[in-house]
């Protein structure tokens, strides 16, 4: 995806996120612990401050808290979309912090539209009312999961690497990726959207009209290793 795709999704994605926040800000998120939607949008708005300042300062210490007030949050958040926005309207190429390669400003502008999606479902889904994802950006997120995001967790740790290949097809744009060593021993079809919120842990595996092929308990082992932070 190019770098005004995934600005053009991102700003999208931030407003729809920022729609929801006029509504109950103690509801619950179902996938994000204990947190409310109070505290997904300090998440999400420190998130967007924390990527800013990994551009433009070249590093990854800035974690700035969020306001309680629910007035002063709307606006904190409001004032860091934009800070992010402006800091990723880059040449992305461009050298910049990052946990994981490339160290460039490409990076943030996929993780941010990334990250925004699925935290503007959690968003949504937490009111009741989750709009599908888009295709296109979920297929990316797809990959994001397995050539970034995967790999990160088994470098820190946190998960252990697939025993094995498992086959991953998105129906509606046609991408499929290989995940694991060797032949695939089993594969998984479905909408990008569907398929990108069970990689994130979002949809059990016989939600969202996705279907198994070959041998589906060796595909879950693949599955069953934590993918996502």
């Amino acid at each position: 995806m190019d770098p005004a795709s995934y600005l053009s999704h991102l700003r999208r994605e931030l407003d729809a996120f920022r729609a929801t926040l006029g509504s109950d800000l103690g509801a619950p998120v179902e996938h994000c612990g204990r947190w409310t939607l109070r505290e997904l949008a300090g998440h999400l708005g420190s998130g967007n401050l924390w990527a800013a300042a990994a551009v433009t300062e070249g590093h990854g210490d800035h974690h700035p808290p969020a306001p309680r007030d629910p007035g002063a949050l709307l606006k904190w958040y409001d004032d860091g979309c934009a800070t992010l926005l402006a800091a990723l309207d880059a040449d992305p190429a461009a050298p910049a912090w990052s946990f994981a390669p490339p160290r460039t400003v490409g990076f943030w502008q996929r993780r941010r539209a990334q990250e925004t999606l699925i935290h503007r479902w959690d968003a949504e889904h937490a009111l009741g009312a989750a709009k599908p994802l888009d295709p296109a950006l979920a297929a990316d997120g797809v990959a994001e999961v397995f050539d970034t995001m995967a790999p990160r967790m088994i470098t820190r740790g946190l998960a252990t690497g697939p025993p094995h290949a498992l086959r991953v097809t998105a129906t509606d744009t046609g991408a499929s990726w290989t995940y694991g060593p060797g032949e695939p021993v089993a594969a998984l079809a479905g909408p990008a959207g569907e398929l990108l919120l069970l990689l994130w842990g979002r949809r059990a595996e016989g939600e969202g009209g996705l279907s198994w092929s070959g041998d589906r308990a060796a595909g879950l082992l693949v599955l069953g290793s934590r993918l996502t932070p």
